[in-house]
């Protein structure tokens, strides 16, 4: 289940991105002038390319720097997630 959780967290976005490209591409084209952002947002920062083409049809102003900061906060935790597991160790006996 954890495993799926994981998949799902890194596939998800990259997923919705192409989905949303295909169906709506005058907006991906108004949001990113270099089709090179929107390629380096696809396999890096994924949510942050989401959130900012979710706020910027009025421009990106006031709020919608939160919205992106969400984007840029989900990006860096599913990047850093994987490193803050712990271990645990089972004590054996010898006897």
């Amino acid at each position: 289940m954890c495993c799926l959780f994981a998949s799902m967290i890194l596939i998800g976005p990259r997923f919705a991105i192409l989905v949303w490209w295909l169906f709506d591409q005058d907006r991906w084209n108004l949001a990113f002038d270099n089709f090179l952002f929107a390629f380096i947002g696809f396999f890096l920062a994924p949510w942050t390319t989401l959130m900012y083409v979710v706020v910027f049809t009025g421009g990106v102003t006031g709020f919608d720097w939160i919205i992106i900061g969400l984007g840029v906060f989900a990006d860096i935790a599913s990047w850093t997630s994987g490193g803050m597991r712990t271990t645990q160790y089972r004590s054996y006996s010898a006897g």
